[in-house]
């Protein structure tokens, strides 16, 4: 069944993806003024604010940043060797290793943390104008629109091509 989507929403969405592509855009350019790549920042960003149920390990870093548990480990050892995390034995589960961050990568963040907001205040509007937009947007159903459907029973392509 085709699903068909109204130009206005193509406009929407297009509008959205591009205020957040400018967002990450300047993202990475904050980033590489304090002279860490853009993943380390969000690394750091992940670590620094996970839930407080949670433990900071490789594996929930990796988790975070939708990347392998070997990329994570190779980004924990980039950033211990730069001296923006530590890396401690839980006490409880010994081969669990937890990331804090160093009073160095604090402050990296914290930095980063002030100009991102500062960037979210002077353009922030913009953004939650697109995604107010892809999300309220009600096309005109007419006699011979197909139903709609739902955003989470979208699957790619290769899930609904059945074997045969």
């Amino acid at each position: 069944m085709r699903h068909y989507t109204s130009d206005i929403d193509f406009t929407a969405l297009a509008e959205f993806r591009y205020q957040i592509r400018r967002f990450l855009s300047f993202s990475h350019d904050a980033a590489r003024a304090m002279r860490i790549e853009p993943q380390q920042h969000q690394a750091l960003l992940a670590i620094k604010g996970m839930p407080d149920a949670e433990a900071a390990t490789v594996g929930e870093l990796a988790k975070r940043l939708h990347i392998r548990h070997h990329s994570a480990v190779e980004l924990a050892d980039r950033l211990q060797a730069r001296r923006l995390i530590s890396r401690t034995r839980s006490g409880s589960d010994r081969r669990q290793v937890q990331l804090r961050l160093t009073a160095r990568g604090e402050q990296v963040l914290r930095d980063l943390s002030r100009a991102h907001r500062e960037e979210l205040r002077s353009r922030g509007r913009d953004l939650i104008k697109a995604l107010n937009t892809v999300m309220h947007h009600r096309p005109k159903r007419t006699a011979h629109s197909p139903k709609r459907a739902h955003p989470n029973k979208i699957r790619p392509r290769a899930a609904r091509i059945s074997k045969t």
